[in-house]
């Protein structure tokens, strides 16, 4: 009733407000959709055709090579793609949890170190130990060498999404509900898994959604700590790809046949045809965190 309400009293707003409005998220609609099309449009040119014209959001002749070169590596993908996922699916996974027991205690009240474990994050955040101790601690100390727990354990913890999940649940889950709790008999684990965390699916999918990007984005870790191939991220392959083919692309380009090169090793529509393979598996994740975030403006108070 109150939808149709406010849609009738929408519609009857001033036509022009109406019509910026309008104008304004079509234009930001097609600010969003041109740049992936006209990437699309990129990874099917010809290398020779975006030489001489440019870029095109509709290339004169439909050119398959960016995708034919990636898939005579189908193999190093299919293992590099393996290897994101594995990372990707269970560093997201810890992360929200370690995240979300981390902050559930500097929430409640009657925890007695709360300042100290507060301080102590707010220390990591303002200080770093820098690049070379990390990898001593990864590598000398801990042995992660040529392991996928050096790609995961470094994203398992972000103080500033403590901080986000702390203020959560402070502002969502009543002290009452933790004392009901305790009251008809629950222990810690219980009321912290089925009635603290039920209700913070909002922040726990917003914090989930930005941890699998930084995991599925990630390349650092790859080059740092990993040298076998078969553990090889797909971001560190894909970047690895177009540094061997624009180092064939220089070797061969001063032997009086750049032309010829450029027609033979694609660059610019390769690129352009990794970020279409990269980005599938994040596409389709969006759906699926998008219902959390709808359903989160619906939940957050106790009904007595």
């Amino acid at each position: 009733m109150n939808t149709a309400s406010n849609t009738k009293s929408y519609s009857k707003g001033p036509k022009g407000a109406q019509m910026i409005l309008h104008i304004f998220f079509i234009a930001f609609s097609l600010a969003c959709i041109l740049p992936v099309l006209l990437i699309v449009a990129i990874s099917l040119t010809n290398e020779k055709a975006l030489t001489l014209q440019g870029y095109k959001f509709w290339p004169d002749k439909i050119d398959l090579s960016a995708y034919q070169y990636l898939f005579n590596h189908s193999e190093t993908l299919a293992k590099a793609y393996g290897v994101s996922l594995t990372v990707t699916i269970t560093g997201t996974l810890l992360a929200v949890l370690l995240i979300a027991l981390y902050a559930y205690p500097l929430y409640r009240r009657d925890f007695p170190f709360k300042k100290a474990f507060n301080f102590y994050l707010l220390i990591t955040m303002l200080f770093s130990g820098g690049l070379v101790p990390f990898y001593l601690l990864y590598v000398n100390f801990l042995n992660l060498k040529d392991s996928l727990i050096a790609l995961i354990l470094p994203g398992l913890s972000n103080a500033f999404y403590i901080f986000i999940a702390r203020t959560f649940f402070q502002q969502t889950v009543p002290e009452e509900m933790i004392e009901s709790g305790k009251l008809d008999g629950a222990s810690e684990w219980r009321i912290f898994f089925q009635l603290v965390l039920p209700i913070s699916l909002p922040v726990l999918a917003t914090i989930a959604l930005f941890t699998t990007l930084m995991y599925w984005n990630d390349w650092f870790n790859s080059m740092l700590f990993i040298n076998n191939t078969d553990l090889y991220s797909l971001q560190y392959v894909m970047i690895q790809m177009i540094r061997q083919a624009e180092f064939f692309k220089n070797q061969l380009a001063g032997s009086g046949v750049a032309l010829l090169v450029q027609e033979s090793v694609p660059t610019e529509s390769l690129r352009m045809a990794m970020v279409i393979v990269s980005i599938g598996p994040i596409l389709f994740i969006y759906p699926f965190f998008q219902k959390y975030f709808t359903k989160g403006l619906t939940i957050g108070a106790i009904k007595g």
